[in-house]
């Protein structure tokens, strides 16, 4: 019979070559309008891990016995993937965006600079490190929704947008690092290892924040030019405006964070968020409930094909040298979720604290090179896809947007 876990290792290496061929798909769709539907559905990146999750499932039960394949899938851990989907709804409803946005646009009003090109910054600069307080996948809702009108929606070269997204992703991956609950892969070790808020803010802290203000700064240089002499999005497009709505929303987006290890409680909380948006319609526009979903799927297909991963992913992690280790976790990042790769990192007894700062150094240094590297990236992938050519976004483009922010933070957590 052959081994499981030789077929899960295969269908992860396909799911991570369909993650990379998702804009042939579209382009194939186009070419071919009888299959159109089916092409474009393996054409969402979205759908590419629950897809080879359920294949996976299947072969399970075929080669193993239904009993089997349901244990494995309920001894899952799916909290992240409901926690994304919950923070990503309430963060992106129109209350807490224009509240942020009326605060991005005060500060921007008040710039020496161009106002548009002051957002953009703000976008990729503040909203980012906001995400040590509300949570790395809040905050790439936020960015990812400022930004697109500012930067993904214009006329600007496909090889700029590439460079923004890949900036975006690696601030949010390490912006989310001044605290210990805020980013995934510091979630997965901080009780294990005891690390707390106050030594992530002395370890990484200054040094993420140090990377995301370069890398803002940077790639808002080489934006100045077409995003400066666009309108500011001072403006909000919705008939009404409330504090009082947007402070409920506030407390529903802090009430989520606040136990967002338990799911039964913040599932509760988003189901009374669900009842107040339709008691004040008014001032609400449509929920992302779609794109959440799509996101959701995409990352609880992770948790099911990354689970059968650790017969090899362990082995590497626990030989390698500390500095080995550093440049080895950014790498496997790329083709593994990181949250996972420190997960993996926690279970080895007597790992020295120079190797558990270089593992997560890389993970979280790694985290904008690919779409799964990070838990946060899908989110930004569904709200940010369709300002980019064929409404897809081309992994390898990322890839290659993401290399410079990301030697940047490199350099600056070997130091």
């Amino acid at each position: 019979m052959p081994d499981i876990n030789l077929i899960s290792a295969l269908i992860f290496g396909l799911a991570l070559i369909h993650t990379f061929s998702t804009k042939a798909f579209e382009q194939l769709a186009h070419r071919h309008p009888k299959h159109a539907g089916l092409l474009h559905l393996l054409g969402e990146v979205e759908v590419v891990f629950g897809l080879w999750a359920i294949v996976l499932i299947i072969l399970m039960t075929v080669l193993k016995g239904r009993s089997q394949a349901l244990e494995y899938i309920e001894s899952r851990e799916y909290t992240e993937p409901m926690f994304v989907f919950v923070i990503m709804v309430i963060a992106a409803s129109k209350p807490i965006l224009e509240t942020v946005k009326k605060f991005i646009t005060s500060i921007a009003n008040r710039s020496p600079f161009s106002s548009a090109l002051t957002q953009a910054w703000l976008g990729l600069a503040f909203v980012p490190l906001l995400g040590s307080i509300i949570t790395e996948p809040a905050a790439m809702t936020l960015a990812a929704l400022i930004l697109a009108p500012l930067i993904f929606n214009q006329e600007i070269s496909e090889r700029l947008k590439y460079a923004t997204l890949g900036v975006l992703f690696v601030n949010v991956s390490v912006g989310g690092t001044l605290t210990s609950y805020a980013a995934p892969p510091v979630l997965m070790v901080a009780k294990t290892w005891q690390w707390d808020s106050a030594f992530m803010l002395l370890h990484f802290g200054y040094k993420a924040a140090a990377a995301v203000i370069i890398n803002a700064s940077a790639v808002c240089y080489l934006l100045r030019k077409t995003v400066a002499k666009q309108a500011p999005s001072s403006k909000s497009s919705a008939e009404k405006f409330s504090y009082t709505v947007s402070s409920i929303h506030l407390l529903f987006l802090a009430g989520v964070v606040i136990f967002a290890h338990h799911p039964i409680i913040f599932l509760s909380l988003f189901m009374l968020f669900l009842g107040y948006t339709q008691a004040y319609k008014s001032y609400q526009s449509p929920l992302i409930l779609k794109e959440g979903l799509l996101v959701g799927f995409f990352l609880a297909g992770l948790v099911v094909l990354g689970g059968m991963q650790q017969w090899w992913l362990q082995p590497i992690v626990s030989s390698l040298a500390p500095t080995a280790l550093f440049f080895g976790a950014t790498t496997l990042t790329a083709i593994t979720d990181n949250a996972a790769l420190t997960y993996l990192g926690s279970l080895i007894n007597g790992i020295p604290d120079e190797a558990k700062y270089m593992l997560v150094a890389g993970a979280v240094a790694g985290g904008g090179l690919t779409i799964i590297a990070n838990a946060p990236n899908p989110t930004g992938v569904a709200l940010l896809r369709n300002g980019f050519k064929d409404h897809s976004i081309s992994a390898l483009d990322l890839l290659l947007g993401a290399l410079p922010p990301t030697l940047c933070v490199m350099a600056l957590f070997l130091v």
